[in-house]
């Protein structure tokens, strides 16, 4: 295991644009509010946000949970950026190569909470076979820049580099210190990331409260004239299970009342079959309620036989952001057993991606114990807490305002993510997470699938929406 490396000064003598491409305009259009209101977004900031995200996508960070990912290229490429903004980024390894960054900006008050805001550098893999262009291309083409990490979540990466570089030339501070975390390894254990930034670093984070990062603030079209602009409030936790089945090896033409492969598939098929009861979390009680009442539809989902299932049959699109969170889940992912067609192996192992809802892992625990049955054991692999964040707060009201200043035809709602985020180990920190990585996007535009998914892209007017939310979110939160 390689010690930490400790960075503080980035080689960044190749010059403030450090081959962008950008055009640096200085009068830019749609700088500002629709009502007027300017801030230090410029023409510059507009330029590099699609710039950055392009040539960050060009670096590939394919993370397959291997551990043969290096995140390095990406975290010294921003923090040569950060430090033309004139900060003192830190780089920290865990393993050689699996580079994180860290920096802090200081606030206006002093008195102030700070406020993390984090994004991960590295990818999912992607098929080159599978895309209409290459997958780390970072092709922009047709006002649309192409490739892995075009959605998860180079953007954001791209568009707080481009902001925090816009306070610096316009001489910008926020009103609360704000701490950027780039990470390693979100698309794995996050071991060698955010989960060793807050176990080693903890002192990094030092005032932190709140902190944001993927996952919301994106529109969501439910319907003509109905942009919904999730935000994130609460995430599920993670239990990814390794069950393991025991037998006895023996012929594959002789009776074997023991066969650990028929013992196996029993249990996977028992669990894929589970149908969980409802449980509902106040962020999915509020998205419910606001929800339905854009489809003017009012509903107490405490009231004696309230049907969440009835419900969301009459929401139409807007159903997939609260299905998903109303229930624990478990899906059986990976099966493996035996060499050879006529030898019954001894023993035969499944996968399963368990999903909790808060405070639904007691009863996830009792439901395996249960379903997986006599000759077959069952383990955490991965687990994580879930979370759920408070929406009666000066922080959520501004993270609206902010969206609703740029789209006032915006309609901001909380929502549970159904996975999870770094927001799981930055919450050992005391840190309150949020998913606010705000874009506006096209009717048509199916966010959600391409997350992981073939043809990841993202619009160059979406990258301008959201580094002008950004800016005014991060500047008076």
């Amino acid at each position: 295991m390689a010690e930490p490396d400790h960075l503080t000064g980035p080689d960044h003598g190749t010059g403030a644009d450090h081959g962008t491409g950008a055009d640096h305009r200085t009068g830019s259009t749609g700088t500002g509010a629709p009502g007027g209101t300017a801030g230090p977004v410029d023409g510059r900031a507009l330029d590099e946000v699609v710039a950055f995200t392009s040539e960050l996508i060009r670096i590939d960070t394919t993370n397959s949970g291997d551990g043969t990912c290096r995140e390095r290229p990406a975290a010294e490429y921003v923090a040569e950026r950060l430090a033309d903004a004139g900060l003192e980024p830190v780089l920290l390894e865990r393993a050689p190569g699996r580079t994180n960054v860290v920096a802090r900006i200081e606030g206006t008050d002093p008195s102030a909470d700070a406020l993390l805001v984090h994004g991960h550098l590295d990818v999912v893999p992607a098929m080159e076979g599978d895309w209409s262009v290459h997958p780390f291309s970072g092709e922009v083409r047709d006002g649309v820049v192409w490739g892995r990490g075009a959605i998860d979540m180079k953007n954001m990466d791209a568009m707080v580099l481009a902001a925090v570089r816009a306070w610096a030339r316009a001489g910008v501070r926020p009103r609360r210190d704000i701490v950027i975390a780039y990470t390693a390894d979100e698309e794995a254990s996050a071991h060698d990331g955010a989960g060793f930034l807050a176990d080693r670093h903890a002192g990094l984070f030092d005032g932190c409260t709140e902190g944001i990062s993927e996952s919301g603030a994106f529109t969501f079209h439910a319907g003509p004239g109905m942009a919904l602009y999730p935000v994130a409030a609460g995430e599920r936790g993670t239990g990814w299970l390794k069950l393991t089945a025991e037998g006895r090896a023996g012929h594959g033409s002789k009776v074997n009342k023991a066969n650990a492969v028929s013992r196996l598939a029993a249990a996977v098929a028992r669990i894929g079959a589970h149908e969980w009861p409802v449980r509902l979390t106040p962020t999915v009680r509020a998205a419910i309620v606001e929800i339905a009442a854009l489809h003017h539809i009012r509903v107490d989902p405490d009231a004696p036989g309230f049907d969440v299932d009835e419900l969301l049959a009459k929401l139409g699109p807007a159903a997939a952001l609260i299905e998903p969170t109303v229930r624990n889940s478990s899906n059986p992912t990976m099966l493996e057993a035996g060499y050879k067609v006529n030898v019954i192996p001894g023993q035969a192992t499944a996968q399963v991606d368990g999903r909790m809802v808060p405070g639904g892992e007691d009863e996830f625990r009792e439901v395996m114990d249960r379903l997986t049955g006599p000759g077959v054991d069952w383990e955490f692999q991965h687990r994580e807490v879930a979370l759920e964040a408070p929406l009666d707060t000066p922080t959520y009201a501004r993270m609206r305002a902010a969206i609703e200043m740029f789209d006032p035809g915006a309609h901001v709602v909380p929502y549970c993510m159904s996975g999870g985020t770094d927001a799981k180990q930055f919450s050992r920190l005391g840190i309150t997470g949020y998913g606010y990585s705000p874009l506006k996007l096209p009717v048509g535009f199916d966010y959600q699938a391409l997350f992981h998914g073939v043809d990841e892209r993202v619009p160059v007017d979406a990258l301008h929406f959201g580094v002008r939310v950004l800016d005014q979110f991060l500047r008076t939160a």
